[in-house]
């Protein structure tokens, strides 16, 4: 039996007898919601939202749609920009939201134990209370969930020095299709027995099993954070400053760029006091010991003015240092008040190529008459090219499509990759060959049959 030949009302009174009739969306306007994440462009509506409240639960649904052959879409807040929670088939959204307790903070083992519906905030705070941190810092971690995390190996600011969410996961408790529960991984911050199914898992979204909980591991709370802003005449000398400091033996906790275009729009939105006639500007930031901060910041801005810089700026307390990191955060929101539909993409070159990947996205912007700015993650080289433009303008947005096209293939042209953080999902799928090559997606293809042989778990996606 399959969602399409179901009578009207048997999916929703199937599912009603596995998770409560309350925990089952029908609705329009649910069904609707659940159409789209936060990918533009990208919109498919599934025949039914389920929200379950419990592994047993998520478990009884599994084996329900693989008896009868329905998609399973898992989805968390939906805040990942790659299509990967759009059902493309139609079929089940499961909404993971209700499982959102934190289980446990463990100082003596410096890990967490939290549901897979958590915010990262929360998880944030949780071990902030106990005198921890949870590095991982997804720039949308006051709504997304560690589950969604993990499923896309979700990048962020402090990439650079502590690493993506993949660096920072103990174990996972999954629900694979057949309803079977695995636990991968545990508590140990070392442990090789067996196939690393937890770093599988990781950055599978959603195409292999359901996550319902996840154990990751904690640092001690820096003692002191700071904050600096370094101006430059080009994205070049910029460039040349970010290899210049990794060079210097200084691994900051935050090494992030703006170009032009970005650093205008943040100004006019937010008036944090930044100049305008920047070419583009380097925000770097460090954490540590009490006294040692001021030191790491002053060395990076001499190298910084060494590169070229014509004006460094230090924050001279928190505030103003929440103030430079905001101008970063809030580059998106910025460059969207400039026109109706905002496409925000992500790729990663080397770092000594940044420059060179910013003028490309640049040339193809003005090929495509397309206005395309670019902030992001300038220690470890992954880029937002981020392009703004009229929905309703059709050519436009065909434009822009042969546009990013253009510039992922740029990016495995300069030895970078189509994703550096956002995942694949449906937008990135048609580029993941030409990344990876056929032979790979092969064996992606082989893997997800040997957990999913129905083929009911995010279909469209990995392993497709």
């Amino acid at each position: 039996m399959t969602v399409g030949t179901d009578p009207p009302g048997s999916l929703a009174d199937d599912l009603a007898g596995l998770v409560g009739r309350e925990h089952v969306r029908v609705d329009d306007g649910a069904l609707t919601a659940y159409a789209r994440d936060a990918t533009p462009l990208y919109t498919a509506r599934p025949h039914a939202v389920v929200l379950p409240g419990s592994t047993d639960e998520v478990a009884a649904v599994l084996r329900y749609a693989t008896d009868r052959g329905v998609p399973v879409v898992p989805r968390g807040a939906g805040s990942n920009l790659c299509a990967a929670t759009v059902p493309l088939s139609g079929g089940i959204v499961m909404a993971l939201t209700r499982l959102n307790r934190v289980l446990e903070v463990s100082p003596a083992e410096l890990l967490a134990r939290v549901q897979t519906g958590v915010t990262t905030a929360a998880l944030s705070d949780a071990a902030a209370r106990q005198g921890l941190l949870y590095a991982p810092d997804p720039g949308s971690r006051t709504v997304s969930t560690v589950g969604g995390n993990v499923a896309t190996c979700a990048g962020g600011l402090r990439g650079l020095k502590y690493g993506v969410t993949r660096n920072h996961v103990l174990g996972l408790e999954a629900v694979l299709p057949t309803g079977e529960v695995v636990r991968t991984g545990g508590r140990l911050w070392k442990d090789v027995a067996g196939y690393d199914l937890t770093r599988l898992l990781t950055g599978s979204e959603g195409t292999l099993a359901v996550i319902t909980e996840v154990t990751v591991g904690l640092l001690p709370a820096p003692e002191e954070t700071g904050t600096g802003v370094a101006y430059f005449d080009s994205l070049a000398d910029a460039s040349r400053a970010v290899a210049a400091v990794i060079a210097s033996g200084v691994l900051p906790a935050t090494l992030e760029f703006l170009d032009r275009k970005c650093v205008v729009a943040v100004e006019e939105f937010a008036g944090l006091g930044l100049r305008r006639d920047a070419g583009a500007l380097l925000l770097f930031g460090d954490d540590g010991p009490t006294g040692a901060v001021a030191g790491t910041l002053a060395r990076i801005g001499e190298v910084c003015a060494d590169a070229g810089s014509p004006e460094v700026t230090l924050a001279e307390d928190v505030a103003r240092s929440e103030a430079l990191l905001a101008a970063r955060r809030c580059s998106l929101p910025a460059l969207s008040r400039l026109a109706p539909l905002t496409i925000l993409e992500d790729a990663t070159v080397p770092r000594h190529r940044l420059a060179e990947m910013v003028d490309r996205i640049d040339d193809i912007a003005a090929r495509h008459d397309l206005m395309i700015a670019t902030f992001g993650h300038a220690g470890d080289g992954n880029l937002h090219p981020t392009c703004v433009l009229d929905p309703d303008d059709g050519a436009a947005v065909e434009r822009s499509h042969k546009a990013f096209a253009e510039i992922f293939a740029a990016a495995i042209e300069l030895d970078g990759t189509i994703t550096g953080e956002h995942g694949v999902g449906a937008a990135k799928l048609p580029y993941l060959a030409d990344r990876i090559g056929n032979d790979q997606v092969a064996l992606l293809r082989r893997i997800k049959r040997a957990f999913d042989p129905a083929g009911i778990l995010n279909p469209g996606k990995l392993g497709s």
